[in-house]
Formats: structure tokens, sequence, C-alpha cells
């Protein structure tokens, strides 16, 4: 083989080289260099989970002839195809309640409560641990309702009444629906109290005047509250009646203090200048529960669109509807 000093003697420059020798020493200058980057594998891209859809449940609250209110409310919810998946109910929120989980429509239940007579309702009797069965309550309810049972309602329901012997709250989500929303409107001294398999209920606002704990117990995750609750009167009280429901007012405001907080918005008509038993006035009743719901709207429909959405700070869980 001929050396590089042959080569130099020889006087040949590199470049003269035979092709063969240039090639072989390309050749053998690759080995040494570094392999060429390969080209880089494509991230797989995370696709982002779909965001939970929230279990939506509308409590409505015991107030009597207040309790008209509630159906302003629907009306407006419906208006923004805002549809509760479960419905509870105390009182007068039972009554409500168990048409609207019947499959009435907002509207439906203005037509039905706008002509209704007080007396379709009441049976008077002589005193006897009330001054009204509530038979004609019951059979009312269970017309309206096509005589279903509460689970078969075509939304699933529950009704709030008070157990009379042990003081305990108890949601009925099964039986008779007429007599379950009778029991939950018992005010004592005025209903007599109802008998269900071997116990005597009262009304639900002794208990859970706006119950959004049961509507979480339910199934609910995000919960709409109609609080038509009243404040005490700060004024004389001349009759029995007067400080019976007082004291009932009283007792409603500070267990409600407990269970609003755990709603997600809160809707409180403007209807204290309604008187509870006023039956004339139902109309003003179902206008301010659609102006109150239209107050907290905005405020609602921002909280179901962020339903699901990781919580970067903690602000107030409760979004208040006020006059």
């Amino acid at each position: 083989m001929t050396s590089d000093r042959t080569l130099r003697q020889s006087g040949k420059p590199w470049r003269t080289l035979p092709a063969a020798w240039l090639g072989l020493m390309l050749l053998l200058g690759g080995c040494g260099s570094a392999p060429p980057l390969a080209a880089p594998t494509p991230m797989p891209v995370a696709t982002p989970a779909a965001k939970a859809k929230p279990v939506i449940g509308l409590v409505l609250g015991g107030g009597a002839a207040k309790g008209f209110a509630h159906i302003g409310v629907i009306k407006a919810l419906e208006a923004q195809g805002i549809k509760p998946d479960l419905v509870i109910g105390t009182s007068a929120g039972s009554l409500i309640g168990a048409l609207y989980a019947a499959g009435k429509s907002g509207f439906e239940l203005q037509a039905l409560a706008i002509p209704l007579n007080e007396f379709q309702v009441s049976d008077w009797v002589l005193p006897d641990r009330g001054m009204i069965k509530g038979e004609a309550l019951a059979r009312f309810v269970n017309t309206a309702v096509g005589n279903r049972p509460l689970e078969k309602l075509p939304r699933k329901f529950g009704v709030v009444a008070t157990d009379l012997a042990s003081g305990e709250p108890v949601v009925f989500r099964v039986g008779d629906t007429g007599t379950a929303v009778r029991a939950s409107s018992s005010v004592p001294g005025v209903f007599q109290p109802v008998s269900i398999r071997g116990h005597e209920y009262v009304d639900g606002g002794l208990s859970s005047p706006v119950p959004v704990r049961f509507a979480r117990e339910m199934g609910a995750t995000f919960v709409i509250a109609v609080d038509i609750s009243d404040k005490p009167l700060n004024s004389k009280l001349n009759s029995t009646f007067d400080i019976l429901m007082q004291s009932v007012t009283i007792m409603g405001q500070t267990i409600a203090r407990y269970e609003l907080p755990l709603a997600d918005v809160v809707i409180r008509p403007n209807i204290a200048q309604l008187e509870v038993l006023d039956f004339t006035t139902r109309h003003i009743a179902v206008l301010e529960g659609e102006k109150a719901a239209a107050r907290v709207m905005p405020a609602l429909k921002e909280k179901l669109a962020r339903f699901g959405e990781p919580q970067v700070t903690q602000t107030s869980g409760t979004a208040v509807a006020r006059p």
C-alpha cells in the first residue's frame, strides 16, 4: 500500500487521488459522525373532558297564599329554557311543586291558580285539633295530577312534612300525592294533623321551611331555592291566630338561615306587603315571582354556564335576588 510519505515524495497532490480512495475516506469519516436526528414523535393531544351537566333542583318554600309567587318563578325559568331535573316543596311549595312535577307549565299553573276558589281547597269543620280537615285539598291535588302517586309523576318530586311526635322533617317520595301535600300544608291549629302509616304529620315549614338540604340528598348538584317566608311582624298581635303565625314565622326564619347558604341561587320575591291568607292578591304574587327571578337571572345563568369548571378563587356561593 502506498504511504502518505510515498505520495508526498512522488509529488502527487491529494486531489489527484483515485476516486475510489476518496470515496473510501469519506465513508470512513462518515462512520465517526453523529447519526442523523430522527423525526420527533408527535405528542398525543389530550381531548378536554366534557363538563359535567348539573342536576338542577328547584326548592319551593312555604308561605301559604304567598306561594303563588312560585308560579312566577317557574314561568321565568321556563322562558330562559331552564328546566329543573327535580323539585321539592314545603307547604304551599309542595302544592305548586306537585302540579309542576305532574307536567304543568308555568302558564298552565297560572291558568289553574288565578280562578281558584279558596273554598275548593278548604273544608271547615268544628275545631278538633284544627279548623280545616284538609281532605278537600288532597282531592284537588289528586285530580290535578291525574291521580298519579308521587313516584309516577313525570318529574322527580319530594314533599316535606313534619312528624308531630318527633319533630323531625320527613320527605315523602312515594305514595298518595294529595295526602302528602295535605300533610305538608297542615299548619298546626288551622289544619288537622294528617295520619300516614301510623304517624301524624303537620306543616313541613316547622322543620324545613326551604328544604335545600333535602334537594341535595335527592341528587341535585345545582340548587335554585325560592324563599317566600315572612319576616316577623314588628307590630301588635291582636288574636290567637296572629300569635300562632308569628311563632311559626320566627321559627321558620331561624331554621332557614342554616339551609339557604347551601343553595347555589336564592330567589326572594318582594311579597312582604301581601297577607299570608289573602288569596285575592295571587296575581300580584305571580308577578313578583317573575320579577324576582328576572333580577337574579344573569347570575343564575352565569353560574350554570360555569358549572363544573375549576374555581381559582373562592367566592360567595349564593346569589340572592333582592327587591
